[in-house]
């Protein structure tokens, strides 16, 4: 999905997304729905005839109002066409968007010129089938500005990077401390060349019970300038999706456990190792019964707007947490 709309953030923070709501601040403000989806009146003239929109917008907090606009539009770009769609990353030097299939082992490309089409296959994993295997597609992608593009290869457990134009890849990392990764998940480049990644057991079978499974921890990890693995925090039970704010000095990993669905943000000195860390969002009181979702994919505008999907859509708060 795509969110049409005179954004104050850039473009591909908002490229896919089901829901997008504001954090609730105080309980006692009321809150304010705009739905986008069919029936829905007043449409902007941005969007295009025959375009189908979904979902709803929901204020909590009037600041909302400078991060999307109120007759924003969600816009559905593709078919349900997806096992489930992950990834997605948008390569400014092409003007189109790849994302993944995981569990189809599929990499997808779009564009508002070329519409949908396959972009690689395999996209992870290209041995015999492993009954060993959840996932065996690639997962997280990340476009660096050099055009070569970031990849958390769940199925070869491994992280690389892939250059779109040859569809080559070279591996980053595989192993921590002698021992394979579980199954890297997302990726994220930090504005000094250095590269994070999380490590859940998502895409091995039986998760953290697989008798593959060598890492002792679902770690957050860093690739320094000395190519060499780091091990960053190994206290999250399922780190997920990751990103960094506009200055590169705090890193923001979704946990996406239904026992505890938070944010945390890291404070990183010079050298990338976490210093202060803090919960940055509780999600908690957005689950319930029929809501769908859990922390998981995280964009961070250039003014600092975190938008982090979660339970029922994405939600949007400011560097301070606030909701």
């Amino acid at each position: 999905m795509r969110l049409r709309s005179p954004l104050t953030t850039t473009a591909p923070t908002a490229l896919l997304v089901a829901l997008l709501a504001a954090c609730a601040p105080a309980p006692e403000t009321a809150a304010t729905t705009t739905a986008t989806g069919p029936g829905a009146a007043d449409a902007p003239p941005t969007t295009a005839p025959g375009v189908e929109t979904i979902g709803k917008l929901t204020t909590f907090d009037p600041a909302f109002a400078t991060a999307v606009a109120a007759d924003a539009r969600i816009e559905k770009l593709t078919g349900d066409a997806f096992t489930w769609s992950e990834g997605p990353t948008w390569v400014r030097n092409g003007g189109y968007l790849l994302f993944d299939d995981v569990p189809a082992n599929r990499m997808y490309r779009w564009s508002d010129a070329d519409g949908l089409s396959v972009f690689l296959e395999p996209s992870g994993y290209t041995g015999p089938e492993m009954d060993t295997l959840r996932e065996a597609g690639a997962n997280g992608l990340f476009a660096e500005p050099s055009g070569t593009v970031l990849l958390a290869d769940s199925g070869s457990r491994l992280v690389a990077r892939f250059d779109p134009a040859t569809k080559r890849r070279t591996t980053l990392a595989s192993h921590f401390d002698g021992k394979r990764l579980n199954s890297p998940n997302d990726v994220a480049l930090r504005n000094d060349g250095s590269v994070f990644f999380t490590d859940p057991p998502y895409g091995l079978k039986d998760m953290n019970d697989s008798p593959v499974k060598e890492q002792a921890v679902n770690g957050i990890y860093r690739i320094g300038a000395d190519a060499k693995v780091h091990l960053v925090d190994g206290s999250l039970s399922l780190p997920n999706g990751i990103a960094f704010s506009p200055d590169g000095n705090t890193l923001y990993v979704a946990n996406s456990d239904p026992d505890k669905p938070i944010l945390m943000a890291y404070v990183l000195d010079a050298a990338g190792n976490a210093g202060e860390r803090r919960v940055f969002a509780d999600m908690s009181d957005l689950m319930g019964e029929g809501v769908h979702g859990l922390p998981d994919g995280i964009a961070v505008s250039t003014d600092g707007l975190v938008f982090a999907t979660g339970a029922g859509g994405v939600v949007v708060c400011d560097p301070a947490g606030k909701r």
